[in-house]
């Protein structure tokens, strides 16, 4: 019964309204992503554009524009990558600074392309949440399928998107077993040392990396009774729309107009 709840939830609709195709919305993603990555350094008013055109998909979509931008701070982090451009680039100096006896030198050139880099990440994060929230993840294994990603590949995501909500689970119970069983004093925190509680830490991490493993040794058993070849089955995906074809066509004009807007 908790096998058929976990499936049921893996295979809910995604949040948001999925009024097109998800092979259309994952192509237009995707697309935006390089089209970010095509602009240069300093394109600023193609990046405003970009980032309004987004913004626009979003609040028509009916997400929540708050919600993407707070959680789209997650990149932030590994945007900050970027910060070595700011003294890698050759151009104008704007100030020095010395760190260990070694004297780095930050250029105007360098502070534009860290943030236009720092900036591009900042949507290409957006747009792959606003992706996520508006298209089944059904619908993007059959977008990837149809840009000819490798069919076995596609049917591994496909597996460990389904099976990661019972893995989510199996690893609670283990939680709520180790809690039941770790006295706790009054005005005291349950277990021991810091290294107790490693050392018991990576025991649950094996326990639940056999479990997986000998799921899994099930599961391809289980494939191999009902005729499993090595190749995946799929139903052929239904024929696109013209509301379809035209969110596809301005997609891709918008996307152009940006590189135009760009390098002109």
């Amino acid at each position: 019964m908790a096998d058929e709840s976990l499936a049921d939830r893996a295979l809910a609709p995604a949040s948001g309204i999925a009024v097109y195709d998800g092979r259309v919305t994952t192509w237009l993603a995707l697309g935006y992503i390089f089209t970010l990555a095509w602009l240069p350094a300093g394109a600023w008013d193609a990046l405003i554009m970009a980032a309004l055109i987004l913004w626009f998909v979003i609040g028509c979509g009916r997400i929540g524009l708050r919600l993407i931008w707070r959680r789209s701070l997650v990149a932030w982090p590994f945007a900050l990558a970027a910060l070595t451009l700011a003294i890698a680039r050759p151009g104008e100096p704007i100030a020095q600074f010395t760190i260990g006896g070694q004297a780095f030198t930050v250029t105007d050139a360098g502070i534009v392309a860290t943030a236009t880099v720092m900036i591009k990440s900042w949507l290409s994060v957006q747009a792959v949440m606003a992706l996520i929230a508006t298209t089944h993840f059904s619908e993007l294994l059959t977008a990837l399928a149809a840009l000819r990603l490798p069919p076995l590949l596609v049917m591994i995501l496909g597996m460990a998107y389904r099976y990661l909500f019972i893995l989510q689970d199996e690893a609670l119970r283990m939680l709520r077993a180790r809690d039941s069983r770790s006295a706790a004093l009054p005005n005291r925190r349950a277990g021991r040392n810091l290294r107790w509680r490693a050392t018991i830490t990576g025991r649950m991490v094996g326990t639940l990396f056999v479990r997986a493993y000998e799921r899994s040794e099930r599961i391809y058993a289980a494939m191999l009774a009902r005729g499993y070849d090595g190749q995946p089955l799929t139903t052929p995906p239904p024929s696109l729309r013209r509301i379809d074809y035209v969110l596809l066509i301005g997609g891709s004009a918008a996307c152009i107009g940006l590189i135009i807007v760009a390098y002109t």
